[in-house]
């Protein structure tokens, strides 16, 4: 059920992912990231990273989301291959969610440089939430 695909766009990149659940989604939306900036195959997951973010609103959770993970790559060339979502919650009014990450560092002579991103965005930004489905659907500045 889950999984994600590049849709057509104009100037940047704009995709698709979907899940069972929201978190699975939000999972496949990290690795749709990754893989648009490498071959995700070949990244090890030797290290681990723990990814909390929040939002007022699902839409501003996505966008924290795919930003911790630009930072990560461009603050300490961290690359992951291995997301794993373990709750989305709503308190005191906002939403939290709680994952680990797993990848290296960013190897040239190892690892596959495809596109450079460099921004979430909220434009043309959708998210569906069904009974045992999620789909988003977000814009990244290439």
């Amino acid at each position: 059920m889950g999984g994600f695909r590049f849709l057509e766009h104009t100037a940047d990149a704009k995709i698709e992912a979907k899940g069972g659940s929201l978190e699975e989604a939000f999972e496949e939306a990290a690795k749709a990231l990754y893989e648009l900036m490498t071959d995700t195959s070949r990244v090890n997951p030797e290290v681990e990273r723990r990814i909390e973010v929040e939002g007022e609103d699902l839409e501003s959770l996505l966008y924290n989301w795919l930003e911790e993970f630009i930072y990560l790559t461009d603050s300490e060339g961290l690359i992951f291959s291995v997301v794993n979502v373990e709750e989305i919650r709503r308190e005191d009014g906002r939403y939290r969610l709680a994952a680990t990450a797993r990848g290296e560092r960013f190897n040239p002579e190892k690892h596959v440089s495809k596109t450079d991103v460099k921004a979430a965005t909220y434009h043309e930004m959708e998210i569906n939430v069904g009974e045992g489905e999620a789909r988003l659907v977000f814009v990244l500045d290439i």
